[in-house]
């Protein structure tokens, strides 16, 4: 089970905000790949995605596993040392233009997870909660409730670390691979006047009532 590794320089963060790189680290959490096969499996160019395993290697989100000859050259295997995770503090002062970059990267991954998740099946089982809670609060609250999120994932880790133990006595079948995605975001905020514009009037003109005669 790979450990999570607190992101606490803005530099490394702005190092993950590449979609591409993000899909590297995603695809080797939990198994050992090459370049090509990464390639292959992303229908993307070996040139771009050696690049990027390059990079990630060097700044030790990555570590060299093997490396095998094939037909005159030498196939590298990697796989992820960590799960990366930007702490509250280094997200606050990475630059906006980063912090798009990595929102849009992790949210093409979730994007694919959840497509992959629905269309296998995956909230099919009863203890698979999905849920959307719009909440208004303060500063202090959001402050709060991002805590707590910190918290929570705090809890699942030490969770996952429990389950890693039980998993090496069990059968096979016990295993489940899951995703948690955990999200705080500003919501755009309500047209408060709406509700209080005047009606049009309408243009229909009043039927006067016919004169008697």
């Amino acid at each position: 089970m790979k450990q999570y590794q607190d992101i606490t320089d803005p530099s490394l963060a702005k190092a993950l905000a590449h979609p591409l790189r993000t899909r590297i680290l995603a695809a080797l959490d939990d198994r050992t790949a090459s370049p090509s096969e990464l390639a292959q499996e992303f229908e993307a160019s070996l040139g771009v995605v050696s690049y990027h395993v390059r990079r990630l290697h060097a700044l030790r989100f990555l570590k060299l596993v093997k490396s095998v000859p094939r037909r005159g050259a030498v196939e590298h295997y990697y796989t992820a040392v960590a799960k990366p995770r930007i702490t509250s503090q280094t997200w606050e002062v990475t630059p906006t233009i980063v912090k798009q970059a990595a929102v849009g990267a992790a949210l093409q991954e979730v994007g694919l997870a959840v497509n992959e998740a629905a269309a296998s099946g995956g909230f099919e089982q009863g203890q698979a909660p999905l849920s959307r809670n719009p909440v208004t609060a303060d500063q202090k609250g959001f402050a709060q409730i991002a805590g707590e999120l910190d918290a929570m994932m705090d809890r699942i880790q030490k969770i996952e670390a429990e389950s890693a133990k039980r998993l090496k006595d069990a059968e096979p079948l016990e295993r489940q691979s899951a995703t948690v995605v955990l999200m705080l975001f500003n919501s755009p905020a309500p047209d408060d006047g709406a509700s209080t514009r005047a009606r049009p009037r309408s243009t229909r003109r009043k039927r006067t009532p016919a004169r008697s005669r």
